[in-house]
């Protein structure tokens, strides 16, 4: 959490995060990511300064307990003081003790973004999916938790200005805007109608660019004529001098079967972020095995 220090921008997190994205669609499957296409709702989450500070985030903890689909898992929420925004203690079940930050007692309109977090590492607990190291996984339940609907919460703590700051997760403010834009994507809803923090809306934007330019890459066929040209650079000595490495591109290209078959192209799909594998022969059409997007190549 920061708090008043400054906070990092721009995308450094950016390769952990497509894997988490891939991850999910790998452990879930396509038709359970899809039963989470409706967001949190504002008003499910919503915390005053009236409200009884334990029976208000044990509401909130329910409604995300529910959102997340874990109808036999209990939050018990305290407070203490501590450096992170909170804490879960993973037992067995099913009851979960979490612990947040004696912050958010003054701060009550965040405690559902710092819940959302926690209530996601008790999903992915129950999931068996993590991530090597604590940094690789909190990335992870980061991007879990945004891209399964109750991420737009996150982003939307972060505010910044010139005398103050606040930041929750493990995400830049970008790369929260960046899984949230490919949520958007994939689910045709747009979360910046939710957003109460100005900062946000920047993030959120500089994501969606970011996120667009995963749809331009070739050999799709939405590429710009820069990035064509540079394929087809590519493309051609691939097939005159062997297939080789190339610093700083979103595609590979390799032998076919055996190394005998026709030259083949493998490249990121924009969805799931799965390496998708087509034969360099003009226009195909493929489709993803793993969110089942239909992509239009240009090979």
């Amino acid at each position: 959490m920061a708090n008043g220090g400054p906070v990092q921008h721009g995308f450094p997190h950016l390769e952990t995060v497509r894997a988490s994205i891939t991850a999910l669609y790998r452990r879930l499957s396509y038709d359970t990511v899809r039963t989470f296409a409706t967001s949190v709702a504002p008003a499910d989450v919503a915390f005053c300064d009236t409200d009884d500070l334990y029976l208000g985030s044990q509401r909130v903890a329910h409604e995300l307990v529910r959102h997340y689909r874990l109808p036999d898992a209990r939050m018990i929420v305290s407070f203490r003081e501590m450096t992170h925004a909170a804490n879960v203690e993973l037992a067995a079940g099913p009851e979960y003790f979490v612990e947040l930050n004696d912050r958010f007692r003054t701060h009550r309109r965040d405690i559902g973004a710092a819940l959302a977090h926690e209530v996601m590492h008790v999903y992915l607990h129950r999931l068996d999916l993590s991530f090597a190291g604590t940094r690789d996984n909190e990335i992870l339940t980061d991007t879990a938790t945004t891209y399964l609907g109750a991420g737009w919460l996150l982003l939307d703590a972060y505010r910044e200005d010139a005398a103050s700051s606040q930041k929750l997760g493990y995400l830049t403010p970008e790369e929260f805007g960046y899984v949230l834009a490919k949520r958007a994507l994939a689910f045709g809803e747009d979360p910046s109608v939710w957003f109460t923090s100005p900062q946000a809306y920047t993030a959120y934007g500089k994501g969606m660019a970011e996120a667009r330019r995963d749809e331009e890459q070739p050999p799709l066929t939405a590429a710009g004529w820069a990035g064509r040209r540079r394929y087809a650079r590519d493309r051609r000595h691939a097939q005159d001098h062997g297939v080789g490495p190339r610093e700083g591109v979103p595609y590979a290209f390799a032998p076919g079967g055996q190394g005998r078959g026709p030259l083949r192209v493998s490249f990121r799909c924009p969805t799931c972020q799965q390496r998708i594998r087509v034969p360099v022969r003009g226009r195909v059409r493929a489709r993803c095995g793993l969110c089942r997007t239909v992509l239009e190549c240009d090979t």
